[in-house]
């Protein structure tokens, strides 16, 4: 072919290879996908966001020990090759013909051709044709990189096993540390894993990891970059890698995380959302979460064992005696907590005995388990059950996962910003979040709704409605203890649930207005216009009616829910910022002024008078166990729907909203007087006691106007907030209210001892439209016992739906 020939056939093959090589433009601006991560309000790491497990850092802040491992390893000659290190591909060639033959050739890339190869072509084929395009384009990347910037892409994009893309997210997988604390040993450790992240894998292959470890710092020390001594003595250092540390998501906190990946989803998408390096700074309190989530699973616990019962073992062993082998192959049951361990039962007499790190733990059941279990299955020998060390180290607590199943959320009046959310018993037992999902009925906790909209027809809380008995046709709407007190004020009638009252409330209004104001304060999307609807015989979730008892709290304002304060890209810019609805910046005006966008419910008086009639449900009605303990302002309603199948407590301060919901995740009875205040209200106390620990103070503001004044209701003296001309006869106005309330105690409410006096609404048939007239306030009981014309919806409820008959309590 001749000289002139083989030079046509060489630039032929290089248009043939460099014809559709990728532009090395791309890498001057490359980033390579980065986990996002989640951080709590104190900055503490939540949760981590990825497709790969990668953490960018800047060659800046990759120490030299650690870019000279991988420089030994891989690339001796990085610095001073233009790309392709010649003398390199010359000693492999000689060993490959020389002692390696029939085998794989000696590789002889460059870090610079191995960026070419993953970042550009991405092709492992390996061949000819292939390792020219990645000379050629690793010549071109010479030319128009730094070497600094090539070894930041290459350090940064390489995967090094375990899930582990970059060094950072190595050190972390395979030492727990960061970059910086690792020694000449561990660097040289990282160094071994591009080579084969399997083989040298320290957890898999501690010898082969070693070997290969101690062989890159020879290598270190061969190029001068440790000294021989050096070398010898990081030699020495024992191989010893330790699992990552947890880095999310942030135990108990799976369905906040959850929620706000969904949001980030929703504004950046799903790749930018797991790839784009974004730190999300979020509202989460993560003290009051555990706090939460603590006192959310005692209180199921607490109903699951005196209301279910012992269900029995989760399996046996029939040979009690060889239990640690079968026991070790045993899977935790669904819902099983963390600090729960699965316990084989050695005697009859409570001794049990589980794995603790590979080795029998020996500990007797407390007697009080003992007895709740033989209440229905006995315990024998061999038994499988679920327990809980006790700090004694002797004694084990029996545990069952209870079916019954709760939530609760907790928020900032002014700003929605959620601090808590527990969206049920157990995140890996049901991604579920009962918080945001779940469609309940609020039963008697929707009341204040229709009160405010009373309060905002300027009806005073003085006023009297008609508490007797009263039908619809077929539908006859009792109170909880069936009984009735004739003409009764708002606030007594709020104050212990009463549901004619309410009834009265809502036909004097007109089931428009009702409506109107549940769909404004983001209860529900739609209200059928159904009486037995002011009853709560709609459907909320528990976020919906934070966020409507949020607007009583804060005077009168909607705020919508928030999970993100701030979101960062990987430069550290603030690329997205939650504002403070209530304090926007105008200059519409020409001068810069703060104003509030927050959406108008009701005016702050008539939330004020909420606000005031609603602590009194906390101080002497149907909320006093939730009060024990509180010296705070503090106000808030119960709620049970038909048949006790939910149970609610909703309150607030002047600063924070709770909301706690227990039932069944397929509806059915709680048991009969098991309402809102009895189940929910002592785990709403438990978690807003946590909330004033770390609170100042506050009492509500009384807007400008309103008078408190003390009256006698004919039932309980009442103190309530009257807008000007309201103010009762023979009242008493009154200063210094708003300072607090005394805290109550068990012993100074008799709440240990109270009945549950809940509204109860028997039947389910088809309730009556809401312009029903009824008999206006005030009216003669002597009138009141009347059957009122019954003016039913369709059988389906219309577009409203099924129609119920409201809430208990």
């Amino acid at each position: 072919m001749g000289f002139g020939g083989a030079l046509i056939a060489a630039y032929g093959f290089y248009l043939h290879i460099s014809s559709d090589l990728p532009s090395v433009d791309a890498l001057k601006q490359y980033h390579p996908p980065v986990v996002s991560r989640l951080y709590t309000a104190d900055d503490t790491l939540m949760a981590e966001l990825s497709h790969e497990r990668r953490i960018y850092v800047p060659i800046s802040a990759i120490p030299p020990r650690v870019r000279n491992a991988f420089i030994a390893a891989e690339d001796q000659n990085f610095y001073s090759h233009g790309g392709v290190d010649y003398f390199a591909i010359a000693r492999a060639g000689l060993t490959d013909l020389v002692a390696r033959h029939g085998k794989r050739p000696l590789g002889a890339s460059t870090i610079t051709q191995q960026v070419a190869k993953v970042m550009l072509l991405n092709n492992n084929v390996l061949s000819i044709t292939r390792k020219a395009r990645e000379a050629l384009l690793a010549m071109r990347m010479e030319q128009a990189l730094p070497k600094d910037r090539i070894l930041e892409i290459y350090l940064n994009g390489i995967y090094l096993g375990n899930g582990a893309y970059g060094v950072e997210a190595a050190a972390q997988t395979y030492f727990n540390k960061s970059l910086d604390q690792l020694s000449d040993a561990e660097a040289a450790m990282l160094g071994t894993l591009p080579k084969s992240p399997s083989n040298y894998n320290p957890f898999l292959h501690p010898k082969t990891a070693l070997w290969r470890r101690n062989w890159v710092l020879d290598r270190m020390s061969d190029i001068h970059i440790i000294s021989a001594q050096e070398a010898e003595e990081a030699k020495q250092e024992p191989l010893v890698p330790q699992t990552r540390r947890r880095l999310g998501p942030l135990p108990n906190s799976e369905w906040f995380a959850t929620e706000v990946r969904r949001q980030l989803i929703a504004r950046y998408g799903e790749d930018q959302t797991a790839e784009g390096g974004l730190d999300v700074h979020t509202s989460l309190d993560p003290h009051l979460q555990q706090v939460s989530t603590r006192v959310l699973r005692n209180g199921l616990m607490q109903y699951d064992r005196s209301h279910e019962g012992w269900r029995g073992p989760v399996g046996h062993l029939i040979d009690s005696l060889q239990w640690e082998d079968d026991l070790a192959k045993m899977k935790a049951p669904l819902g099983m907590l963390t600090s729960w361990r699965l316990a084989v039962v050695l005697s009859p007499t409570g001794e049990v005995s589980w794995l603790e790190n590979k080795q029998p733990h020996h500990a007797t059941l407390r007697k009080e388990d003992l007895s709740w279990a033989r209440r229905r299955h006995p315990l024998t020998t061999g038994d499988v059950v679920m327990v809980e060390p006790q700090s004694d180290h002797d004694s084990a607590a029996l545990q069952q996962v209870p079916r019954v199943q709760g939530a609760t959320v907790t928020m900032d009046v002014h700003t929605g910003r959620i601090l808590a959310m527990v969206g049920g018993w157990s995140f890996k037992q049901s991604w579920f979040n009962r918080v945001t999902q779940a469609q309940r009925q609020p039963g008697s906790s929707f009341k204040p709704l229709v009160y405010l909209a009373a309060m905002e027809r300027d009806i005073s809380p003085s006023e009297t409605f008609d508490d007797s008995p009263i039908s619809f046709g077929d539908w006859h709407p009792q109170n909880y203890e069936h009984d009735n007190w004739g003409p009764t004020t708002l606030h007594d009638a709020l104050r212990e649930s009463r549901n004619l009252v309410t009834i009265r409330v809502a036909a004097h209004l007109g089931m428009d207005a009702v409506g109107d104001i549940a769909v404004r304060s983001g209860l529900v999307d739609k209200m059928p216009p159904y009486l037995p609807s002011a009853l709560g015989a709609v459907e909320t979730t528990v976020l919906r009616e934070a966020g409507a008892y949020a607007a009583i709290a804060n005077g009168g304002h909607v705020v919508n829910p928030s999970v993100i304060d701030y979101i960062q890209n990987p430069d550290g810019q603030v690329i997205w910022r939650a504002q403070d609805p209530a304090k926007m910046l105008s200059t519409d005006t020409g001068t810069p002024v703060l104003h509030d966008t927050r959406p108008v419910l009701a005016n702050p008086q008539s939330a004020y008078q909420m606000q005031v009639m609603m602590r009194d449900v906390i101080q002497h009605g149907t909320g006093i166990r939730a009060g024990i303990g509180i010296d705070r302002p503090i106000a808030g309603k119960t709620g049970t729907s038909q048949d006790y199948r939910d149970a609610w407590f909703a309150g607030f301060s002047p600063d924070v909203v709770t909301v706690v919901w227990i039932g069944y995740d397929t509806p059915q009875s709680l048991g009969k007087n098991e309402t809102g205040g009895h189940i929910a209200g002592p785990i709403w106390n438990e978690i807003m006691k946590a909330v004033f620990a770390t609170r100042p103070r506050l009492d509500f503001p009384t807007p400008e106007g309103m008078t408190l004044a003390h009256y006698d209701t004919g039932r309980i003296p009442a103190i309530d907030a009257f807008k000007p001309g309201q103010i009762p006869g023979a009242s008493v106005p009154l200063h210094g209210f708003g300072s607090g309330t005394q805290a109550l105690t068990a012993a100074d409410t008799g709440a240990d001892m109270l009945p549950d006096s809940e509204n109860d609404m028997p039947g389910s048939t088809p309730a009556p439209d809401g312009n029903t007239p009824l008999p206006p306030p005030s009216a003669n009981p002597s009138d009141s016992s009347q059957s009122t014309p019954n003016t039913p919806p369709p059988k389906n409820g219309g577009e409203g739906g099924d129609i119920g008959v409201g809430g208990l309590y």
